[in-house]
């Protein structure tokens, strides 16, 4: 009998054994598991799959592997790649256990618990927060099971729900990774997609039908973006609190729960995050002095010259934003957002790993303080935006323009949107990077640095301009070389070491201002 007919037979064997196994919940062994795994062997790795590979490979702990974070941030995909790394005689070992609804924690430690007679060591269970008593029991994975040599991986969407039971149940007995933050860098490198624009448009989730994945974008549109919040986040906070304490953790929330207004109120409060950041780019344009330079832009243009002026009330489309960007509407919502639900909601959205505060520090006023919010899935926020933006330019005023003129207007409206994302992006995934480091946006009476990287143990900075361009002027950097805002920031924040601009363009050395490649930049975090 030769080798591979032996191996066979025995694979046959095992396959039966599986099979005679008294399951109560979905759990995939042997060919089954490799069925499942096999397509995700043509996918790049995220980089964060080393925590899970050193805790798979490593020495045994008496510790569970959490593996989180909101809906198409590549968590399965994640398991299904470790799995296929696993060499055959580790394989045979894996089992991969997939949670639902009607499943109870009894019948997991019951699945479990046969694994282990049966000499399984690998357990991977998938959506493990929809067990209703997963809270309160979670202590099983690592008291019973990790501790006695099992690697046991726990993954889903129910962010909140990890980070209870880590404050309860696993404290001090939990790996956690979370997985919702995807960088620029990954975005490129695993999905194959190049380009700062697409990430604007469709970052934040693995869902984008590029080179190396597949399936439709998430961020598609506003009502996509939307159908995620609801679904993703508004009822993955939802769960949490209903699984939690017997609802004990609702809190502030609990008259809207039960009202069946919560849904609704976290997606207006994602809106209103996402809104607030679109009228502060909108009002900045259409602001006198603004809309004037673009204007005066517009009317100079050698081939298509408009004198938006002639056409509209400034005042009055500025009032019209106003009333349209207020998303608070008394009139559609049967409860009122108050100001302890916000605080509540934007609290969770920080939990989740949505939200991340950016500070914003003032000279010379150097007691006055501010936060710039920043959503870590930038599809999400420009998605929403263009939605208003378009819908702007339905407003009767608008409409007296041409479909050209009005495509002109609605095209310089997203090019500044997409430049202050990028502003955004580069404080976030700066700040991300540099734990160290603080990172902030700085103002001075008149003008800003659009961030400052300030090394406290050096007592040394560094100064930035973002460009939404490709071109370089003077104009860009004039604040940067400005010796008055320049002496001031030396006396708060000590010798600056470097003076940039980060841009669409090529690298280059200007006056001395280095010109930065955003692009290159953020891979190189």
């Amino acid at each position: 009998m030769g080798q591979d007919e032996l191996l066979n037979q025995v694979a046959e064997l095992e396959t039966g054994r599986e099979a005679q196994l008294a399951f109560k919940t979905t759990v995939r062994t042997g060919k089954w598991l490799k069925s499942q795994i096999a397509i995700t062997r043509k996918y790049k790795k995220r980089e964060c799959i080393t925590a899970l590979r050193e805790y798979i490979f490593g020495a045994a702990q008496d510790k569970v592997f959490i593996l989180y974070g909101l809906r198409r941030t590549g968590k399965t995909t994640m398991i299904r790649q470790i799995l296929a790394e696993l060499p055959d005689s580790e394989f045979k070992k894996a089992s991969f256990i997939q949670v639902k609804s009607r499943d109870t924690l009894a019948d997991v430690d019951h699945d479990i618990r046969l694994l282990e007679e049966n000499g399984y060591k690998y357990v991977f269970i998938d959506e493990v927060t929809l067990l209703e008593d997963f809270i309160e029991g979670a202590a099983i994975f690592s008291d019973i099971y990790a501790s006695s040599g099992m690697k046991i991986v726990l993954s889903g969407t129910d962010t909140l729900g990890f980070a209870f039971s880590k404050e309860e149940q696993l404290y001090d007995r939990c790996i956690l990774l979370h997985t919702t933050f995807i960088p620029y860098r990954e975005f490129e490198t695993v999905l194959g997609i190049k380009g700062i624009d697409e990430y604007i448009r469709y970052g934040g989730t693995m869902s984008l039908g590029g080179i190396n994945y597949n399936t439709d974008a998430t961020f598609a549109n506003s009502k996509t973006a939307e159908e995620y919040i609801d679904t993703a986040i508004a009822k993955n906070i939802q769960h949490s609190l209903k699984m939690y304490q017997y609802g004990g953790h609702f809190r502030q929330l609990l008259d809207l729960y039960e009202r069946g207004e919560l849904t609704n109120v976290i997606n207006r409060v994602v809106e209103n995050i996402n809104h607030r950041f679109t009228r502060s780019v909108v009002e900045k344009t259409f602001k006198s002095h603004d809309l004037s330079v673009t204007a005066a832009n517009m009317l100079r243009d050698r081939e298509n010259p408009i004198n938006i002026k002639e056409h509209m009330d400034l005042d009055a489309v500025t009032f019209g934003i106003m009333q349209m960007l207020d998303i608070l509407n008394k009139e559609e919502q049967s409860v009122d957002i108050e100001d302890a639900h916000m605080i509540q909601i934007k609290e969770y959205l920080t939990l989740l790993d949505l939200v991340e505060e950016i500070d914003l520090e003032y000279l010379p006023e150097v007691n006055q303080k501010g936060k710039v919010t920043v959503i870590t899935q930038p599809g999400m926020r420009y998605a929403q935006a263009g939605a208003i933006v378009e819908n702007l330019l339905l407003d009767a005023k608008f409409q007296e323009l041409s479909a050209m003129e009005r495509q002109r207007i609605l095209n310089r409206l997203l090019s500044e949107i997409r430049g202050r994302m990028m502003e955004d992006i580069i404080l976030l995934e700066t700040k991300m990077a540099k734990p160290d480091k603080k990172v902030f946006k700085l103002q001075f009476a008149v003008g800003e640095f659009d961030m400052v990287v300030y090394d406290q143990k050096s007592l040394t900075c560094q100064i930035y301009e973002v460009k939404y361009s490709k071109e370089q002027a003077p104009e860009q950097y004039r604040h940067i070389k400005n010796e008055e805002k320049c002496s001031m920031v030396r006396h708060r924040y000590g010798d600056i070491t470097g003076r940039y601009v980060i841009y669409r363009g090529d690298r280059a050395n200007v006056d001395e201002v280095q010109y930065l490649n955003v692009e290159e930049y953020l891979k190189e975090l």
